[in-house]
């Protein structure tokens, strides 16, 4: 199977690092990739969201499966143009990734299928912004109604900072989705679904802020773990059968099947789970840390994913432990990033490249934000924290920055659902 993979993420990294050790794999492409995707697979220059640029490269190079890892070339149709062109494609169509692409419409089809999740309002006008801020709080969920990469959210218990935030996206002409807040640990639970069969991955849980204990502003995430030690027993099933399994019914009701990866992001709150978001694709950092686990040949059921027969597929293979996922980031992240320092050690076991690029003299630099993910595994979850802080300190970034206290509290045993 010739598997090509679209993106330039850790993420990627991770489906590339995983699709490698599959027997059934003949050959791996990553488009446009980076300086560790490169170690992996061929690389190709694309444009991820231009559909026509994106089935060329399948086309040319002769692409049995693509996977397509971001959200944004998955909202703009990409999935659905490697459809057509007869290519087996792993990611939803533009329809269906509406339900990460726009919040308002994930709030609708959750409402109708019964899907517990926090109570909201659309805001589009600012005339209408402090009526509405007034229904809500003592702590604001005030949200970018569109794709943000996972940076356009602030929870708040400062009025004037929720409104501050809230009006700075109006007048962006992007709409306001405000949120009840919801108490309870987070949690994501990705699962794969190829239209109607769900087949859910370990759980996890990211950490949005910057900062240790969860201070500063959000980015698109600092680090994860998997799995959950702390998790009640049945809770996979419970989030499986009362939140993924009926909007994915709904999706298939409405005519618009969902094909591909779908995140519900959750917080295991006093009244049982509730969604905070959907995410149409795997999740970063979460994914770095899962499929770290999996001892699943990982394109094989991608492939039936893509295909619609997944439920022919027997149950996934999960190695015994943990895994923990901590994120370099670069000086100036989650704002403007220094790019183009050279960084050193980013060539060992565990470590994910994200914001990276090779220069002409063999030189690994920094690209992004977010520049490498340091993975480790362990027979539980503080040997793994260990292992993943071991392989972090032999990496070298001038001014870069990282969170200490990944999976920390759950290895003291601090973290709980709240009782009903």
């Amino acid at each position: 199977m010739r598997v090509l993979v679209i993106g330039s993420g850790a993420r990627e990294h991770a489906l590339l690092t995983a699709a490698s050790n599959d027997p059934a794999v003949t050959a791996l492409a990553c488009a446009p990739g980076n300086a560790g995707t490169a170690a992996v697979a061929e690389q190709l220059p694309v444009n991820a969201v231009d559909s026509a640029d994106v089935v060329a490269r399948a086309r040319e190079w002769l692409a049995d499966l693509v996977v397509i890892g971001p959200e944004a070339p998955l909202v703009a149709g990409v999935a659905d143009a490697v459809r057509a062109a007869g290519i087996p494609c792993f990611g939803p169509s533009a329809e269906a990734a509406r339900i990460e692409g726009s919040k308002a419409f994930a709030k609708e089809v959750m409402l109708a299928a019964g899907v517990p999740t926090a109570a909201s309002e659309v805001v589009d006008n600012p005339a209408h912004l402090d009526a509405a801020l007034s229904r809500f709080g003592p702590v604001w969920v005030v949200k970018d109604d569109g794709l943000a990469a996972g940076k356009g959210v602030v929870v708040t218990g400062d009025y004037d900072e929720a409104r501050k935030h809230a009006l700075t996206l109006l007048e962006n002409g992007h709409p306001v989705l405000l949120e009840t807040y919801l108490d309870g640990p987070e949690a994501s639970l990705f699962c794969l679904v190829d239209g109607h069969t769900v087949r859910p991955l370990l759980p996890a849980q990211d950490f949005k802020r910057v900062g240790d204990g969860e201070t500063g502003p959000n980015t698109g995430g600092m680090g994860a773990y998997a799995p959950l030690p702390w998790a009640p027993e049945g809770l996979v099933d419970e989030i499986v059968g009362r939140v993924v399994q009926p909007v994915v019914d709904e999706l298939a009701g409405r005519g618009t099947p969902y094909s591909g990866l779908l995140y519900a992001g959750l917080a295991l709150t006093s009244d049982g789970p509730r969604v905070i978001e959907f995410n149409c694709r795997f999740g970063d950092p979460e994914t770095q840390a899962v499929l770290a686990l999996l001892n699943t040949p990982v394109a094989g059921v991608l492939h039936a994913t893509a295909t619609g027969v997944l439920d022919e597929q027997p149950p996934l293979d999960w190695r015994d432990g943990a895994a923990v996922t901590v994120v370099l980031a670069a000086d100036g992240y989650p704002g403007p990033p220094h790019t183009g320092d050279t960084i050193t050690g980013a060539d060992g076991a565990g470590v994910l490249h994200a914001g990276t690029i090779r220069t002409e003299d063999g030189t690994v630099v920094s690209s992004g934000g977010r520049v490498l993910s340091v993975v480790g595994v362990g027979d539980d979850l503080a040997a793994a924290r260990e292992q993943a802080y071991e392989r972090l300190a032999g990496v070298h970034l001038p001014g870069a920055h990282y969170r200490t206290d990944i999976a920390m509290q759950a290895v003291r045993g601090e973290v709980a659902v709240p009782a009903h």
